[in-house]
């Protein structure tokens, strides 16, 4: 896989956004079969930044209603992405 299939989006929350302030963490929707070292080589290819650490998760669908008619969102995979000091990823700066 290449970065471009590993790295979804970005997520911007507001508590992405305090971790992004404080801590120089970068949230990211990821492959669901992506594994930590494919994840760190992405960013730093994409995005030419150092990577400290990765930290992934499964984040599940919630269900939802509509009436009767019960929904559920999809299962996808997070990625928590702490960069080297002084490190910045441009697309979160704007934010």
């Amino acid at each position: 896989m290449n970065y471009i299939e590993i790295l979804k989006r970005p997520v911007l929350t507001e508590k992405s956004n305090i971790q992004k302030e404080t801590a120089n963490q970068v949230t990211f929707e990821v492959a669901s079969q992506a594994n930590r070292i494919q994840i760190q080589q992405a960013v730093e290819t994409a995005f030419k930044v150092k990577v400290e650490s990765v930290n992934t998760m499964h984040v599940r669908g919630k269900l939802k209603r509509r009436g009767r008619i019960v929904g559920k969102q999809r299962n996808w995979k997070k990625a928590i992405v702490k960069l080297a000091p002084n490190q910045r990823i441009e697309i979160f700066e704007g934010i």
